[in-house]
């Protein structure tokens, strides 16, 4: 079922996810498209599998979805495993300035002067909204030539290429440019040259360097590796197995295993993983995969996921009234955004791994600043730290100062928003604008001073008519958080009234009287997992997954499967989507 969202008195309405509304300034954006059930049947063909074992985590909402599984037949009898589209990727902005650093050492981050990208599937890499507008095309040359003469302007920059460039003769000019070029082309490109490249780039070389220095003709190439479709795009072409079936080569599955874990070029041992046939075999990429989790590297493609995600990417640019939020700055903003990274970070990487684990957990993560903001014991040091929390006042992820911060657009809080974040993004509820256009006309916040609480004032529009169908799938979810201000702090009053923190979690038997079970209640749901395995396919695979394809609904059942079977850990998940059909073939003959 869908939910038209036309409101009378509706408060910043929470269901567009278009660009500039309120919503997306909190994180609040679009689900994938095609969201499945909730269950799914014992593991179907078509996955490699990875020895994934049930634990002892999620246990309410395994039952749930067994449940389902037990009146809905599998999506993928009658599906093919293969992946029906495996669309031409461009790089991200966060992908251009992994590349650029760890190609020519850059760690200016240059790709933050491309225009925004389209939001898509909600991670900015979806292949289908990645057009090519004449600003972008400009902002290539311009970014480029500023990479390359960073990277060529001094001897040091010089020498850091290769040493080379310190002992320069006439005769030896165009062997160390040569050189120097054919391995950064290598890595741009992410596979060995094609005949004649080699020859066109140290030609732009040749050409530049009757008019300009050794430094300032090797820019020239470097701003044309820099602007070329190879090393822009991810391109398959892809090779046939045995059984006919085609499948990226090694490169283009080095590739897929670099940006999916690293976002970045693949390092050396991937590619020669990729040379020796390591990659050519779902046990071979796994090996691959598990090795890459396992560096550090992973963590930024993990930081970088969650704040597409979560409503916490923008926190230190948020401002707030200094008169009615004292102690609200925009360092406690970036120290708020710290704390839910380091959070999810230990967890996944160092606690119980499981997305349940995260939504409930007892502790969070501070240092001596945000220790004092949240009026928590003391603790010593500028670095994060994890503590217990109240456990009468915040419980796990949802709780979190900057998840309520970021779920506020103004002075006052809005269960709007709040609500349909938690309905949208953690359980992909499809909630949709009306088209009629005088609803439209309709959706405004309440008067702030209409209500002394934000349950008098938001109590307006669940009792019209229009309204009541949309916001009884977010008001009862986003009520439960009243006991945290517009800054994410805790309180009991509001305006001198005791806050009402009861609520619901719709399409449900749940009420909850706080947000501390609404939170244990969201992490009992099946489609809160099969929610978040949707967004992971969406970001893994750059694209938005269809509903109405069957491979796509196929593949996302197995993977959900999977999910449930090794107790919804996050770790394991991210080595599973290297294991499906989807990832380890192409599409077509």
């Amino acid at each position: 079922m869908q939910w038209a969202c036309g409101f009378v008195l509706c408060g910043v309405i929470a269901c567009t996810g278009q660009v500039g509304s309120p919503e997306l300034a909190a994180g609040v954006v679009p689900p994938p498209v095609g969201v499945a059930g909730t269950g799914a049947p014992a593991l179907p063909g078509g996955f490699a599998g990875t020895g994934a074992t049930a634990a002892a985590v999620g246990s309410a909402a395994t039952a749930a979805g067994a449940a389902a599984a037990a009146v809905a037949p599998s999506v993928c009898d009658k599906a093919v495993g293969l992946s029906s589209r495996a669309p031409l990727r461009r790089l991200t902005r966060f992908e251009f300035n992994n590349s650029v650093r760890d190609l020519l050492g850059d760690t200016t981050s240059p790709g933050r002067a491309f225009p925004s990208e389209e939001i898509g599937n909600g991670f900015g890499n979806d292949a289908d909204a990645q057009s090519v507008s004449s600003l972008l095309a400009e902002q290539y040359a311009k970014v480029a030539e500023a990479i390359a003469q960073r990277a060529t302007g001094t001897p040091a920059a010089l020498a850091a290429l290769d040493v080379c460039t310190m002992s320069l003769t006439a005769a030896s000019e165009a062997v160390c440019a040569r050189g120097i070029l054919d391995k950064l082309s290598v890595r741009a490109y992410r596979r060995p040259l094609l005949a004649g490249e080699s020859e066109g780039l140290l030609a732009l070389f040749s050409a530049a360097r009757m008019q300009a220095s050794f430094g300032a003709a090797l820019a020239t190439p470097l701003e044309a590796i820099l602007q070329s479709p190879d090393f822009l795009y991810r391109v398959e072409l892809g090779e046939s197995d045995p059984a006919g079936r085609r499948r990226p080569s090694g490169d283009e599955m080095a590739t897929r295993l670099s940006f999916l874990f690293w976002g970045t070029v693949p390092d050396a041992a991937l590619l020669a993983a990729a040379q020796s046939g390591e990659l050519s075999s779902a046990p071979g990429v796994l090996q691959q995969a598990r090795r890459m989790l396992d560096d550090p590297r992973s963590h930024s493609m993990v930081r970088f996921f969650f704040d597409n995600l979560l409503p916490i990417a923008s926190l230190s640019q948020l401002t707030r009234d200094p008169m009615q939020f004292p102690g609200w700055t925009q360092d406690i903003g970036a120290l708020l955004h710290e704390e839910t990274q380091s959070f999810l970070e230990y967890e996944i990487f160092s606690g119980s791994g499981t997305w349940p684990g995260m939504l409930t957990a007892p502790y969070t993560f501070v240092n001596d600043a945000l220790a004092k903001y949240y009026g928590m014991p003391a603790v010593q040091g500028a670095g994060f730290q994890k503590v217990a929390v109240d456990p009468t006042k915040r419980l796990g992820l949802l709780t979190q100062g900057g998840v309520m911060a970021g779920t506020t657009t103004s002075n006052f809080t809005n269960p709007v928003i709040r609500g349909a974040f938690v309905a949208r993004q953690l359980m992909c509820r499809p909630l949709r604008l009306p088209s009629d256009p005088n609803i439209l006309a309709m959706v405004k916040p309440p008067d702030p001073y209409s209500g002394k609480t934000a349950r008098e004032r938001y109590g307006a529009h669940s009792r019209e008519p229009v309204c009541a169908a949309c916001h009884q799938q977010m008001d009862p979810i986003g009520l439960t958080f009243e006991s945290y201000d517009a800054v994410g702090q805790f309180r009991t009053m509001e305006n001198g009234v005791v806050i009402d923190t009861s609520g619901a979690l719709p399409g449900t038997q749940r009420t909850v009287s706080n947000a501390l079970e609404l939170a244990q209640a969201v992490a009992a749901e099946a489609e809160t997992h099969a929610c978040f395995v949707s967004h992971w396919l969406d970001f893994a695979y750059g694209r938005s997954l269809q509903p109405s394809d069957a491979a796509d609904a196929c593949l996302k059942e197995r993977v959900e499967t999977a999910f449930k079977a090794s107790g919804y850990n996050v770790k394991q998940l991210l080595l599973d989507l290297t294991q499906t059909d989807a990832f380890l073939y192409l599409p077509g003959p």
